[in-house]
């Protein structure tokens, strides 16, 4: 795949979402948000989604303009309404209330109702981490995923995020959805006409396969940990909608593209509260080190993959990068 300097990547979509509508700290923000995903390996979350991401905005799934507000407070915890603005914005938000939350109280969460999709998820645990405080937050969906023993989609992939801080910056971030593979992860798998490393889903006939159009076009994805994976995105679908007074998954209209309504939740731990230091961290990560050669931390491979991005170009898919690049030179056009 081609690559292109961080740096063109950020220009071009700070030009586009500020032709959405979205100006300022705003426009940078979400657009670093964008350009960071691709930076470090999540395309599917990163560039690919922006040309989803106008859409949304241009019918009115997102509102550009509308920013989260606080609706109840009580000690640590607190409850916000999204508005259906921009999710990516609304979520780092969040985080950010959560950590100032935890500073005073050592804990802080934030739960967080009638949001839009946050597009990659280990960005605020990235948040949190640079913060220097743990971080733990998760989403539900749409419907997308049937229950262990189903074929209806029932079940959201309820994406989960756990982050701990480092010093040194070589933070663990683990990042997953509640099913084997992401859709978008599917996506960039069938686009670049690979086979998946393990089975992620059913085809036509109910059987697991590899094959990332098949499990696309059945939309039978295989939750992690067959029935536990089933079981924990429907508990974190509940604690989302319980604690935010937003919807649940069976709630929110299953339109891909038009996804919106979403609850998720953001929760802060200051580690400084007891005197804590990385030395337990890094002892447990010492000793992953020593099971294998190949054996890594969630997040090890990201800073890698960061690293390479920023000295050698950041990997872009040529035919979504063409779109984004017409996206880019019709705002010029509207901005003359």
């Amino acid at each position: 795949m081609p690559r292109i300097a961080y740096d063109l990547l950020h220009d071009t979509l700070v030009r586009i979402v500020t032709s959405l509508g979205i100006t300022g700290d705003d426009a940078r923000l979400v657009a670093r948000l964008f350009a960071d995903a691709s930076r470090d390996g999540v395309a599917s979350h990163g560039l690919d989604r922006v040309p989803r991401f106008a859409a949304a905005v241009r019918d009115g799934v997102v509102d550009p303009v509308a920013r989260p507000v606080p609706v109840a407070a009580h000690g640590a915890l607190e409850r916000w309404d999204g508005r259906r603005g921009p999710g990516m914005l609304n979520a780092h938000r969040a985080m950010a209330r959560a950590v100032a939350l935890a500073r005073t109280h050592g804990i802080g969460c934030v739960a967080l109702a009638d949001t839009n999709h946050w597009m990659r998820g280990g960005s605020y645990g990235w948040q949190a981490v640079e913060a220097g405080v743990v971080g733990i937050c998760w989403t539900n969906t749409m419907p997308n995923m049937p229950p262990w023993g189903a074929a209806v989609p029932r079940l959201g992939n309820n994406p989960l995020v756990v982050a701990v801080p480092r010093s040194g910056g070589a933070h663990v971030v683990l990042d997953m959805a509640m099913s084997q593979f992401s859709f978008g992860a599917l996506e960039s798998y069938r686009r670049r006409g690979d086979a998946l490393p393990v089975p992620g889903g059913f085809d036509a006939d109910g059987t697991l396969t590899r094959d990332p159009a098949a499990i696309e076009a059945t939309a039978r994805v295989l939750p992690i940990g067959y029935w536990k994976g089933s079981g924990l995105s429907l508990a974190l679908d509940m604690l989302a909608a319980l604690l935010s007074g937003g919807q649940a998954t069976h709630q929110i209209a299953p339109e891909p593209g038009r996804e919106a309504g979403l609850s998720q939740v953001f929760v802060a731990i200051d580690p400084s509260t007891f005197g804590g230091s990385d030395a337990i961290v890094s002892a447990i990560v010492d000793d992953l080190h020593a099971a294998a050669p190949g054996a890594r931390y969630p997040g090890e491979h990201t800073l890698a993959v960061r690293a390479e991005s920023m000295t050698l170009g950041v990997e872009v898919d040529a035919e979504v990068w063409a779109r984004v690049q017409a996206l880019g030179a019709e705002a010029l056009r509207g901005g003359e």
